[in-house]
């Protein structure tokens, strides 16, 4: 089972940006790719989604403020996080999703987003 490579979290202040990455294997780069985020003491719940063709959906916590997007040349796709708040702090993590068997990755390591003033 493939596992994605995500990058790019750190601490920032309230109203701050970050840019999250997230690599796959070639193998699996005509595969929807989401991100997840799971809080200290929460359940992991889904934030956005990217499609093979790059439609995008994301949650309504993160609508308007979080964007996808991918570029298949270097297999991995991108959360662009503007107007964070403190309760966008988790760990975020990627998989690759769909209906073919091979789409359904692991999900990676995660990286941590902290928002703290």
């Amino acid at each position: 089972q493939v596992q994605p490579v995500e990058s790019g979290g750190g601490l920032v202040q309230p109203g701050g940006s970050l840019r999250l990455s997230c690599t796959v294997p070639f193998s699996v780069n005509d595969c929807a790719i989401s991100w997840y985020r799971q809080a200290a003491g929460n359940q992991r719940e889904w934030v956005s989604i990217i499609s093979p063709g790059g439609y995008t959906n994301s949650a309504g916590s993160v609508k308007g403020r979080f964007t996808m997007s991918r570029d298949k040349g270097k297999a991995t796709a991108y959360l662009q996080m503007n107007s964070l708040k403190p309760e966008d702090t988790a760990i975020y993590s990627c998989k690759t999703e769909g209906p073919d068997n091979k789409c359904n990755s692991a999900f990676g390591q995660g990286t941590q987003v902290t928002v703290s003033s």
